[in-house]
């Protein structure tokens, strides 16, 4: 499938994408590719094939707990912009 030089202008304002002359051209060629990719892809027999989200199984890779000592109050307050007493002192979010 072809695109046209105005269809990949479409595409650029639907994307909010300011394209040159040479990049529309350029596009042009690269999105129609693209397109023939996929045209080919859906004469693929996947009848027999069940639907997935993910093609492979996903592991979580997590690391033990480790108790370790907190840091003094006193250093956790050192760079903090505004504090107030043992706290850090922010602005009301919620009114």
């Amino acid at each position: 499938m072809k695109l046209s030089r105005e269809e990949v202008l479409h595409i650029a304002l639907l994307a909010r994408v300011g394209l040159t002359e040479a990049e529309v051209d350029r596009l042009s060629e690269e999105l129609s590719k693209i397109l023939e990719n996929f045209e080919i892809l859906q004469k693929v027999d996947t009848s027999g094939v069940p639907p997935t989200a993910q093609s492979i199984d996903l592991q979580n890779v997590l690391s033990d707990d480790k108790i370790t000592p907190s840091l003094p109050q006193s250093k956790v307050l050192t760079n903090a912009p505004q504090k107030e007493g043992n706290f850090f002192k922010v602005r009301h979010v919620l009114e």
